[in-house]
């Protein structure tokens, strides 16, 4: 937006940036232990590389900071209104009417949504009667909160993995307990982070990257079944990857143990579809979020539990309603969002400066429906109706941009800006 001078106000319910990467946001999920699952490298927004004193994968402190530091280069606070946040988004006539929580209204020709998709924690119901403590893992913070309990964690993508690491290492005794299994990827092959090693070379076919891959894997961390995790009842590559070093370390050494699905709460008991059954102190959900725009939830076509948006980011329905960042993709998300953001501010340029062309872009938006999965058969769930394939994605933008003329975002693309506010 300030790169084409299009204005713009920003509203944030918190006292800084950060989102979800700040423990003092209320509501958010992180935890102490928590890093990028992405590694340095290939993360970090376009054109501000995350410095080389960083590991390869940063924790939440280091993110928080590098975040702030990117919004204070580009002098992004100035145009955001703190402590403020959006009650409500309605549409009259061709413009939106934005109310906030002091009960102002504010008219905009658009509006972008960009709340994030980690704030609805979504919690299973187990039959019977617990005596210990359930809870959601969005309300987990520290380690130390495991200490003299015997604890079960629900679910394993990467936050339970992590999650299941620090009751390991802190707990009277860890469990986790799967309903399927997962192909659990290092964050290192041969001292290399994984997403780098696989970016390094060419993009090689399905076909061939997949037996490729999963023959490293065998040969890096062997059978998986010898430490109680099931057999993935999906292809590599067709699932959220877990990636997580410790946890097959904690495994190999006892101190996590795996368990099938729950049956049944009993008193101080947890019995599983097994037959076996473990005396728990906690049951921690890390069984993920919901997807919600609250504000502006009815103008949103839903199903399940997703919306219905062109390129991730476009509503078909209502212009110049936008979600940006409701998107699950099989690598980092910094970037991608600035090529789709490329895109959005071009489109809302041209429709002062070249309406014809915007109109174009309007059609596209009603009936373009790209395969964005790069040929991969996607688990069949909730979460992943809205996957894609980060190369097909990147790739079919770069479509649309030549198709509609529009620029891509090179190097020092944005360093007028950077000038402007040095300035």
């Amino acid at each position: 937006m300030r790169r084409l001078k299009i204005p713009y106000d920003q509203y944030e319910r918190h006292s800084d940036v950060g989102g979800i990467w700040d423990l003092d946001n209320p509501g958010t999920p992180m935890y102490e232990s928590a890093h990028f699952i992405s590694s340095r490298r290939t993360s970090g927004f376009f054109d501000f590389p995350m410095p080389e004193s960083f590991p390869d994968y940063p924790g939440n402190r280091l993110i928080l900071r590098y975040t702030r530091d990117f919004a204070t280069a580009y002098g992004l606070r100035e145009a955001i209104r703190f402590n403020t946040a959006v009650d409500d988004v309605e549409r009259v006539g061709d413009s939106w009417v934005v109310t906030l929580d002091d009960g102002s209204r504010h008219e905009y020709g658009a509006v972008v949504c960009a709340t994030g998709v980690t704030w609805a924690p979504r919690s299973p119901v187990h039959p019977g009667e617990f005596t210990g403590e359930i809870r959601h893992s969005s309300t987990y913070r520290s380690p130390l909160e495991f200490r003299g309990k015997r604890v079960l964690v629900v679910g394993l993508g990467n936050s339970g993995a992590d999650i299941a690491c620090d009751a390991a290492a802190n707990a009277d005794a860890a469990f986790v307990s799967v309903r399927r299994g997962y192909h659990v990827i290092p964050k290192h092959l041969f001292g290399i982070p994984i997403d780098e090693f696989t970016e390094r070379g060419p993009e090689l076919p399905l076909w061939v990257q997949r037996p490729v891959l999963r023959a490293l894997l065998r040969l890096v961390r062997g059978d998986l079944r010898r430490y109680g995790l099931p057999e993935p009842d999906h292809r590599l590559l067709e699932s959220h990857p877990l990636l997580n070093s410790q946890l097959l370390h904690y495994l190999q050494h006892g101190d996590v143990a795996i368990r099938p699905d729950i049956v049944r709460l009993d008193g101080s008991l947890v019995r599983f579809a097994d037959g076996s059954a473990e005396r728990i102190d906690l049951v921690l959900h890390a069984t993920g979020y919901d997807w919600a725009i609250p504000y502006a939830q009815r103008y949103f076509d839903w199903c399940d539990g997703r919306p219905d948006l062109y390129l991730t980011a476009f509503n078909r329905e209502h212009r110049n309603l936008f979600a940006l960042g409701y998107i699950e993709l099989n690598s980092s998300a910094y970037t991608v969002f600035d090529h789709i953001s490329n895109i959005l501010a071009q489109y809302l340029h041209d429709q002062e400066h070249a309406p014809e062309r915007a109109a174009r872009f309007d059609r596209m938006i009603a009936t373009d429906r790209p395969d964005l999965s790069r040929g991969i058969r996607f688990v069949d769930s909730p979460r992943h109706r809205s996957y894609v394939d980060s190369s097909a994605y990147r790739r079919y933008l770069g479509v649309v941009r030549e198709r509609m003329g529009w620029a891509d975002l090179t190097p020092g693309a944005f360093e007028r800006t950077r000038q402007a506010v040095r300035a």
